[in-house]
C-alpha cells in the first residue's frame, strides 16, 4: 500500500492558473473569429438585399414603360428609390436612310436607392419612324 502525501495530492490535483489562462484564450480567439465572421455574413446579406432592392425598382420602372409612341425621357420617384428615364438615340452603326417603318432607340433607365447606391439598365425599342 502506497501513503499518499499532501505535498503529491496538490501537485496533481488539476489545472495550473497557466494552462486556465491559455484554454480560456484559445476560446477567446475562437469566438473572436466565429463573430467576425457573423459580422462579415450579415453585412453581405444587407448589401445583397439592397441590390436586390434597386434591381426590382428599375425592373417594375422598365415594366411600367408606356407604348411606343408615348415613350419619352422622364423621372420620378418610387419607394424612396428615383429614377430617370432617358430616351436617346440608337448609336449602333444603323444606316438612317434604309426604307423601314421603325427606328430604333436607346432607352436607359437609371435608379438611385435612398443610401446613394445606383443601377442603370440600358435597352433598345423600336420607334415608329416618322412620318415624311
Amino acid at each position: 500500500m502506497s501513503l499518499v502525501t499532501p505535498s503529491n495530492t496538490h501537485r496533481d490535483a488539476g489545472f495550473t492558473i497557466i494552462e486556465v489562462l491559455v484554454a480560456l484564450a484559445v476560446v477567446s480567439a475562437m469566438l473572436a473569429s466565429i463573430g467576425a465572421l457573423v459580422a462579415t455574413s450579415a453585412r453581405g446579406s444587407r448589401i445583397i438585399e439592397r441590390h436586390v432592392e434597386l434591381v426590382e425598382t428599375a425592373r417594375a420602372i422598365v415594366s411600367a414603360l408606356p407604348q411606343r409612341d408615348q415613350l419619352a425621357s422622364g423621372d420620378g420617384e418610387r419607394a424612396g428609390h428615383f429614377w430617370r428615364v432617358s430616351v436617346l438615340p440608337f448609336a449602333g452603326g444603323i444606316d438612317p436612310d434604309l426604307p423601314s417603318p421603325w427606328m430604333p432607340q436607346t432607352v436607359v433607365v437609371a435608379v438611385r436607392s435612398p443610401t446613394g447606391a445606383n443601377f442603370q439598365v440600358a435597352t433598345v425599342r423600336l420607334q415608329p419612324r416618322a412620318k415624311e
